[in-house]
């Protein structure tokens, strides 16, 4: 067999041969769209490549963008690796210090940035010690430089395990941590996420990115759906309510995802303007459990199918996808959906994953019991970036930092982060399971559960709910609907409204509410649990 190396470049290439009229659809900062296909983007690709390249760049350099999810951010996915550049997707929506930290700690030579993103990139300047070009993606500066060049670039052959990406992680507890994905990587990742038991692409599927390109490169979609020849619809930073369905509507979306917190601003949107869905066939939604709640209203009320996807930044990130088996389908559609709902998916090719116990030992897959998620795969990290030691056990195994089940289907439950497992009494509360339940409660927004400081039973769960807008919801209302609905020493001792932090990456910031309201329960009087 010949021995071709893997290389991203091969991916656009592909899709303007075998795709290339396929149209490409992108909002701008300005709210104006843009229309090309896949020729188009390759063209724009290369005359990118060359441009970078001009200033002085050498493989293996890095590069970091800080943009939103539009064409030209697109485009950089492939210009900069197809020419052995590492391009750093910076968090725009990371504390500042963090931001430098991570531009810093990636030693980029460049930093491209979208213009409603001018005033961060002033205020980062000073601490920004190795970048020497600054380049507004937006407007006519990128357009200009790059018009300068032929865009006919001859992609070279990479070493495919050659750095491609850099991803940090969201540095929640210390500074972020750098996952530096190679050309091989990228593509097997790619290619598995569009089988029919993943994301399930073809070339008659319109993609909506909500995952945000600067996060884990959006969950590998514009791979995977460029490698199947999908439309793609790019929202720029517009993921509210009504935008979405603009889009949605208008471009004839068939598939999108993202975080549950843009999904229930969707929802609400909908029931406020009585608008149905359009041709909008299927939703994959990760980052957090998704509410049941959240995944029975799309498909009984409006037809769309909920997937759930779990992973993680060191997984690039895909792990498990839920979608049915013939097995599970051939258990009826109710029990079916029970499963699709509430379990955060099934193994994929490519990677391995186990449950253990405190002391590494293997624990049987009956859906009961639950321990720590180990994985390890060709897509997997081995070590963070610029760090010599590994990040795997003796095996080969990376700790997650997930608690799980997996039942008799092969089908994984995340239970808990192991930083944000209750254990109160000497018995461990689900913190997820209690979401679950009170974010089905009419007029919950976003709940979160953590678990504070209590006298007597040492850690007690407290509910904080964000209410949607003009809900008069109160503690007596939510009380009675989970108290059916939960074991009673599960229930939480207090009931706290308030407007929820998320993180950079849109999941709830329970450090944040920890430190907030960690000494709530201290003078409170003693649980009857």
């Amino acid at each position: 067999m010949q021995n071709l190396p893997l290389n991203i470049s091969q991916i656009l290439r592909f899709a303007a041969t075998a795709h290339g009229d396929r149209e490409i659809v992108s909002k701008d900062c300005d709210g104006k769209l843009f229309r090309y296909d896949y020729a188009g983007a390759l063209s724009r690709a290369a005359a990118g490549a060359e441009w970078l390249m001009s200033l002085g760049l050498e493989p293996g350099d890095r590069i970091s963008s800080l943009a939103w999810n539009t064409h030209r951010h697109f485009e950089l996915f492939f210009a900069a690796p197809g020419k052995g550049l590492v391009l750093h997707t910076a968090n725009p929506r990371l504390p500042d210090e963090h931001i430098a930290f991570t531009i810093n700690h990636a030693e980029s030579r460049v930093l491209l940035y979208d213009a409603n993103l001018h005033e961060i990139v002033e205020r980062l300047k000073p601490a920004l010690h190795t970048i020497e070009h600054f380049v507004m993606l937006t407007g006519d500066d990128y357009d200009r430089r790059i018009a300068e060049f032929s865009g006919t670039t001859l992609w070279p052959d990479l070493e495919e395990n050659s750095g491609a990406f850099l991803c940090y992680t969201s540095g929640t507890t210390g500074d972020p941590k750098g996952v530096l994905y190679s050309h091989r990587s990228v593509v097997l990742h790619a290619l598995v996420a569009g089988l029919s038991g993943a994301l399930g692409f073809s070339a008659f599927d319109v993609i909506l990115p909500c995952q945000s390109l600067y996060h884990a490169t959006a969950w590998g979609l514009p791979f995977a759906g460029a490698i199947n020849g999908a439309k793609f619809v790019f929202p720029c930073d517009k993921f509210d309510g009504a935008s979405l369905q603009e889009l949605i509507k208008s471009e004839g979306v068939t598939f999108s995802g993202g975080v549950p917190t843009i999904w229930t601003m969707y929802l609400d949107h909908l029931a406020r303007t009585g608008e149905d869905t359009g041709t909008l066939e299927r939703l994959v939604i990760g980052g957090s459990a998704v509410p049941r709640a959240m995944a029975e209203t799309f498909e009984t009320q409006y037809g769309v199918k909920v997937r759930q996807i779990w992973g993680m930044t060191e997984m690039s990130p895909l792990g498990v996808l839920a979608t049915p088996t013939p097995k599970v389908a051939a258990l009826g559609h109710d029990e079916m959906n029970d499963i699709i709902w509430t379990r955060q998916g099934r193994l994929q090719f490519g990677v391995e994953l186990k449950i253990v116990d405190d002391d590494d030992q293997d624990l049987p897959h009956d859906g009961v019991a639950a321990g720590n998620v180990l994985v390890r795969g060709p897509w997997v990290l081995e070590r963070y970036y610029r760090q010599s030691v590994s990040a795997l056990d003796a095996d080969g195994w990376f700790d997650t930092g997930d608690i799980a089940t997996v039942d008799a289907n092969g089908f994984m439950r995340i239970t808990d982060r192991k930083k944000d497992v209750i254990k109160s009494g000497g018995e461990w509360i689900s913190s997820i399971d209690i979401e679950n339940v009170a974010v089905a409660c009419p007029g919950v927004k976003i709940a979160a559960v953590v678990g504070v400081f209590h006298p007597k039973w040492e850690e007690r769960p407290l509910l904080v709910i964000e209410r949607m807008p003009e809900s008069v919801l109160d503690e007596e209302a939510v009380r009675a609907w989970l108290e059916p609905r939960l074991v009673r020493w599960w229930l939480p001792d207090r009931v706290i409204f308030d407007d929820i932090p998320l993180t950079a990456t849109g999941k709830i910031d329970k450090k944040a509410l920890r430190g907030r309201y960690a000494e709530c329960l201290s003078v409170a009087p003693l649980s009857a649990a």
